[in-house]
């Protein structure tokens, strides 16, 4: 079987060159060419596909004046680009004070930071007290930081396959080889240990699913909690879990996985950071996609979605009681308290409540689900359709009862889209990731699907090829 496809080698296929052979004009080559000789080069990021000249609501055009659907977007685009609400705050705040020493307090930030925290106590009966970083790689170390200090241990728990940033302390607690593994970045932080995630199509302690692709949970018994359970009884000295609460490949955990994880955080004085990096703010249908799972953290990191898709800010939000860290510098960044920033993330949660967007990725994600899984019924490509509302994915397999990955199917599946104007992620090599921005309507979403479905169908008739 032919190896995953991660993104990295995708963006440096011969089948990217031959799209932008027929897709791009002389001016795009030109910027690309440029941009290839200013940067650093590195995996995921280089090169780059086109050149982008315009981002509005859930469009991208670029320099050659091509419109797309961005399904994709890094999650920044909760509320579609350029949202004239959010700039419209920026705007208004820079005329007022554009930026404030951490020595001093700034109303923007306070309101920002008592917003947060309100958030976070409805999520876990709790108040919620806030650290703002310009980065969610920044806000994970935050929390890593904060867990040691308030248990007096410096071991992790956390899974293969997640990703929690690229800084030497994300890249540690996370489990993506590309940010691991092959690299002379030198040793990772010492006591970060790992366990198998929890991923019901591809169990890895072998379980099957049933013919709806949900857990057996009578044979399994939720194996995966256990055996973070039973990491946490060996160990007997970790700080804390850190985890995405859905992963954004995606996998939904199954019902009951967090409650045992809680509960066994709970037993062993561990603490239970939860990323919602990607997750959170609504992409779920939940404005923390915790919320499904009935599991109150003790950490919250935010990011991503919180500027607005216009500038860079994320929040590390903590128990009250867990303020005890005051003799050390847990963040100390420079741009910590921007009213600016600050302005950004506020207008971004006013948008999100007062369009009632966490509500539109509910009812739209489930109009979506409902078609992915048709299309499922039509296309053997399919082995998998799983999400919650926004948070969508498609596993693409050579063979539905091998679940061989097929890699090659999504990378020709991807171009297709790129070429009819749909723009998404591929994922572990074989995954369609779904990320629209949550204000995209039924109608908008039924376009996207329908490109999709023609793909699909497209990549389908080649099936031979592929097998």
């Amino acid at each position: 079987m032919k190896p995953s496809q991660s993104e990295g080698d995708i963006n440096q296929s011969p089948r990217r060159s031959q799209w932008q052979s027929q897709h791009l004009e002389p001016a795009t080559r030109s910027l690309l060419a440029r941009d290839s000789a200013a940067f650093l080069h590195q995996s995921v990021s280089t090169p780059c596909l086109s050149a982008i000249a315009k981002a509005q609501g859930i469009w991208i055009e670029d320099v050659g004046g091509r419109r797309y659907m961005d399904f994709h977007g890094n999650n920044v685009h909760h509320v579609g680009y350029a949202h004239p609400h959010v700039i419209g705050a920026i705007k208004q705040q820079l005329d007022a004070l554009t930026f404030a020493p951490r020595r001093f307090a700034a109303e923007r930030a306070v309101q920002l930071a008592e917003a947060l925290g309100q958030r976070f106590e409805t999520l876990t009966g709790q108040p919620g007290k806030v650290l703002f970083t310009t980065g969610g790689s920044d806000a994970v170390e935050v929390a890593i930081k904060l867990a040691r200090v308030a248990t007096g241990r410096f071991k992790t728990l956390s899974f293969w396959d997640s990703f929690h940033g690229a800084g030497l302390g994300a890249s540690s607690v996370g489990g993506e080889s590309l940010f691991r593994s092959g690299q002379a970045v030198g040793p990772l932080l010492p006591g970060a240990e790992h366990v198998a995630p929890f991923g019901c199509y591809r169990c890895p302690y072998g379980h099957a699913v049933d013919e709806r692709g949900q857990p057996r949970l009578d044979q399994c018994q939720l194996a995966c909690a256990s055996m973070l359970r039973y990491v946490l009884e060996r160990e007997g000295d970790v700080a804390a879990v850190i985890a995405e609460p859905a992963r954004a490949v995606p996998f939904i955990p199954p019902p009951g996985y967090w409650q045992a994880v809680r509960e066994a955080c709970h037993a062993h004085g561990t603490l239970l950071i939860f990323d919602e990096i990607p997750t959170g703010l609504g992409k779920t249908g939940r404005f923390f996609a915790a919320e499904h799972d009935g599991a109150a953290p003790d950490i919250v990191v935010l990011g991503k979605a919180l500027g607005g898709g216009v500038l860079p800010i994320a929040a590390c939000i903590a128990r009250a009681d867990l303020d005890v860290a005051g003799a050390y510098a847990l963040g100390h960044y420079t741009h910590e308290k921007n009213p600016v920033t600050s302005a950004a993330a506020l207008a971004t949660l006013e948008v999100i409540e007062r369009e009632g967007l966490v509500e539109n990725a509910a009812r739209v994600g489930d109009y979506a689900l409902e078609r992915l899984q048709e299309m499922k019924q039509r296309h053997a490509l399919i082995g998998d359709v799983r999400g919650r509302g926004l948070l969508l994915g498609l596993d693409l397999v050579r063979d539905r009862a091998s679940k061989a990955p097929a890699a090659d199917a999504a990378e020709r599946v991807l171009y297709a889209a790129l070429s009819r104007g749909l723009s998404f992620k591929t994922t572990m090599g074989n995954v369609l990731t779904l990320t629209p921005p949550l204000i995209i309507t039924r109608e908008q979403m039924g376009q996207a699907l329908d490109i999709l479905d023609e793909c699909l169908g497209e990549v389908g008739a080649q099936a031979p090829s592929l097998r």
